[in-house]
């Protein structure tokens, strides 16, 4: 199958650029002038911290104050900042809502309101207690009897494929990944079915109320129209999206999808491109899954990068493009991932005719479960059972 087949919902994009993109690189649209050909680039990590309780989930705090948010699964948030450290106590503490029994529930996500400096409000994603079902909710941070739900969805038959990332796009909505409802195979067909939130990429505009709704569904979501679509979904046909993220220069979309048993994938989305099928459970990778779940008329796009489960490892845990300044010459332009078994540190670069080239570039710590930027665009892993805290670096070799 080729690779995109449909064309997606193009929007206005904004035209806010973060601060940390340089003049010299701002000049390039998807990092072409920068970045060392991917075989003489290496990763390097070196460990910041440790004592972190199963981290899932890490965001620069976006008040200029140089702190990192982690989220552990356990249902708390903990302050880095790299000149004082890890703090002890948490900024933050839901455990008594939080549904982490399993393996795959809990805390899952966090992302801080546009407006946090003003408001210390963050956005949050977890499993809620007794049912599992899952939520999303905003709550000031160091005053969780404040919290607001925004969003609920049934969650009780599986406690596996959650999702759970929450990301603030280049529009100003705030994102959110679900996975397709948990055990193998899709067995609800889930994800490929656009009258459930399961298995789907969610866009919210949660700066305003519409009636009942303590949330609007912003009017250019592709599926507003669409009789029997949850009017909420963005992107569609996937497993367990455990991890995306937006290039900060040009808005789009990097989205990895952990696989059933053959393929780990990732994905990468234009720009307000919404609307995609991303085929599962139809595809898994490159493959075709269960063709009883095709459609001939179905426009499937493929992913931009995929290997083997069981061979090259387990579940791939998405990353970041890189748009810092300390190794802007090596690595600008290069989105980073990893897989939670085999730790193998790939890159992947787009190219201007469409394609992406990617390579492995060394290797992180073991069981990497988040990847984090901070305000300067640097980035930061996280790893789970361990705990700790690496800073990532670039070589030229």
């Amino acid at each position: 199958m080729s690779g995109l087949r449909r064309a997606g919902l193009v929007l206005a994009m904004a035209t806010l650029l973060p601060a940390m993109v340089t003049p010299v690189a701002a000049e390039g649209t998807a990092g072409f002038e920068l970045g060392v050909p991917l075989d003489q680039l290496k990763v390097v990590t070196t460990q910041v911290a440790a004592g972190l309780v199963r981290p899932v989930a890490m965001v620069g705090a976006n008040d200029h104050s140089g702190r990192m948010l982690i989220a552990e699964k356990r249902g708390t948030v903990r302050v880095f900042h790299p000149e004082t450290g890890l703090a002890a106590d948490p900024v933050l503490d839901i455990r008594a809502r939080v549904n982490s029994v399993a393996n795959e529930r809990g805390l899952l996500g966090i992302a801080p309101a546009p407006d946090f400096a003003r408001t210390s409000l963050v956005y949050v994603a977890y499993t809620r207690l007794p049912d599992g079902a899952l939520t999303l909710s905003r709550v000031p941070l160091g005053d969780p009897a404040k919290e607001e739900v925004l969003l609920t969805q049934d969650h009780s038959r599986f406690s596996n494929h959650n999702g759970g990332q929450l990301a603030f796009g280049p529009d100003g909505y705030l994102y959110w990944s679900l996975g397709d409802g948990g055990s193998g195979g899709d067995p609800e067909a889930n994800g490929l079915n656009l009258g459930t939130l399961l298995g789907k990429i969610l866009r919210l505009d949660v700066s305003r109320s519409c009636g009942e709704l303590p949330y609007c569904v912003p009017p250019n979501n592709p599926f507003v129209s669409v009789a029997g679509a949850k009017p909420e979904i963005w992107a569609y046909g996937l497993r367990n999206p455990w991890r995306f993220s937006f290039d900060t220069l040009d808005g789009s979309l990097w989205l990895a999808d952990v696989g059933q048993g053959s393929f780990e994938e990732v994905n990468h989305a234009k720009a307000s491109r919404g609307g995609l099928n991303y085929g599962w459970s139809c595809m898994e990778g490159p493959a075709v899954f269960n063709a009883a779940r095709c459609q001939p008329d179905a426009d499937y796009t493929d992913p931009v990068f995929h290997y083997q489960t069981g061979v090259d490892g387990c579940a791939v845990i998405g990353g970041h493009v890189y748009r810092g300044f300390k190794h802007a010459r090596l690595a600008f332009g290069t989105y980073v991932t990893t897989d939670y078994c085999s730790a193998t540190a790939w890159a992947i670069r787009p190219n201007r005719d469409g394609t992406h080239t990617n390579a492995k570039i060394g290797q992180f710590p073991a069981q990497v479960s988040t990847f984090g930027m901070d305000r300067f665009g640097e980035l930061y892993a996280a790893t789970d059972r361990s705990g700790q805290l690496h800073r990532v670096d670039f070589e030229r070799v």
